[in-house]
């Protein structure tokens, strides 16, 4: 089985690696289709030849990199089984406490440093390749800063959940996906809760917004959606990226409404009022709570076919590769595996569901700001700044792309403009 696996991933991951690579580099072009070219939504209309070309090449390197790295985490656990890292690092823990609350987090800190290390050089390049093309503008220790910060924030919120799940194997094999979802639902809210106020503040600096008129007015659309903030808070994203974004999250009294001072640097106000009635369109038509009932969901299916699934692999596989149980917490990588496969084949349905909802939060913010000029201008400054391609190959779309593509957005933007 291991040589039948191996020999399998060496031949089947460089075959796979050359298809995308035709498929990105050669088997698609760039551009509108020719029903749009000369319009808004058609990038010669408002990029430089210069701007097109760096858009293309970058898109295309950025879109190789995550095709690369979307099995990546697979083939990680893969080799842990593999090689029997998975009884070495229970070994390990054991042989520091014999109680699961710490022999658990101490295999979870192993097995993830492995995955990081190995994957580490997929994400320097990612940076890199940020860098390079004028998207990210940060130093390599203050990315480092952030990769060693998001490593640990990591591991100790999954060396809990893991430490609990297994304890519910243990106690009710039969039943624990079901009560690790109910767990799950709690949890889920209680991190959208604390997000906004104790985590994203770890990563950058938030401030009131600068500009008190433009804060009056966000507040003044805010309101008219009955969103219940009193301040907008600015956030200081240049020192790392050339990128805007703006977003409205949490919920109850830590909801917060924030802008990127790169947004702010870049639109005028009617396009930065544009984009925010945007993300107060997602608000009313909540969409926040529609994506917290989207992961409640999709972690109770999730959960239950991984259940399904790794009773299936261990009893036929798990002794191959030193894994006497399911209960066991060397069936860990397994576990992973299977909810990185599920991950791998969800992520074309939530990209579109995603899609349906920003669809809407367009339509709702042309109709609070029926400014077509700014609106437009704002999604094509974005395109700009974010080397973005309007019109991304389908399996880009499909697989990455939880917006519509900027020709569909601004091509609905000048329908809608047509229509009245």
């Amino acid at each position: 089985m291991k040589k039948r696996l191996v020999l399998t991933t060496i031949i089947l991951f460089p075959i796979y690696v050359l298809l995308v690579y035709l498929y990105l580099f050669h088997w698609t072009s760039a551009g509108v289709p020719e029903a749009y070219r000369g319009t808004a939504a058609d990038p010669v209309t408002f990029m430089s030849a210069q701007e097109i070309a760096l858009s293309q090449e970058y898109s295309r390197y950025r879109n190789l990199l995550y095709f690369i790295g979307l099995p990546f985490e697979i083939l990680i656990y893969i080799a842990v089984l593999v090689f029997g890292w998975s009884p070495i690092f229970k070994s390990f823990g054991e042989r520091v406490s014999r109680f699961s609350f710490i022999n658990i987090p101490i295999f979870v800190l192993l097995l993830s440093t492995v995955v990081w290390v190995i994957s580490f050089p997929l994400d320097f390049i990612g940076y890199r390749l940020s860098s390079q093309y004028g998207i990210s503008t940060q130093s390599f220790s203050s990315w480092m800063r952030d990769e060693l910060m998001s490593f640990w924030i990591g591991f100790f919120i999954m060396a809990l959940l893991i430490t609990v799940l297994y304890l519910l194997i243990k106690k009710a094999q039969k039943r624990w996906w079901l009560y690790a979802w109910l767990l799950l639902i709690p949890f889920f809210t209680f991190m959208m809760y604390i997000q906004p106020v104790l985590i994203d503040p770890l990563y950058n600096e938030f401030t009131e917004l600068k500009n008190p008129e433009l804060e009056e007015k966000i507040l003044a659309l805010a309101h008219e959606a009955d969103i219940p903030a009193d301040r907008v808070f600015e956030v200081d994203m240049s020192e790392k990226t050339n990128a805007m974004n703006a977003y409205v999250n949490g919920i109850g009294s830590n909801l917060r409404i924030v802008l990127w001072d790169t947004t702010l640097n870049e639109l005028d106000e009617n396009e930065t009022l544009f984009i925010m009635a945007h993300e107060i369109g997602h608000y009313v038509m909540n969409h926040l709570y529609m994506n917290l009932a989207g992961v409640i969901l999709s972690s109770l299916v999730g959960l239950y076919i991984t259940y399904r699934l790794l009773h299936v692999v261990i009893n036929k596989w798990g002794r191959e590769f030193g894994i006497k149980s399911v209960s066991e917490i060397t069936s860990l990588p397994v576990l992973f595996l299977l909810l990185s496969l599920l991950s791998i084949v969800s992520a074309p349905a939530e990209s579109a569901v995603s899609r349906q909802a920003e669809r809407a939060a367009d339509k709702y913010a042309i109709e609070m700001m029926p400014d077509r000029e700014a609106a437009i201008g704002s999604f094509q400054e974005l395109t700009i700044n974010g080397r973005s391609e309007v019109n991304p190959p389908a399996l880009v779309k499909f697989f990455r792309y939880g917006h519509p593509t900027m020709m569909e957005r601004i091509v609905m933007l000048e329908e809608h403009e047509s229509e009245e």
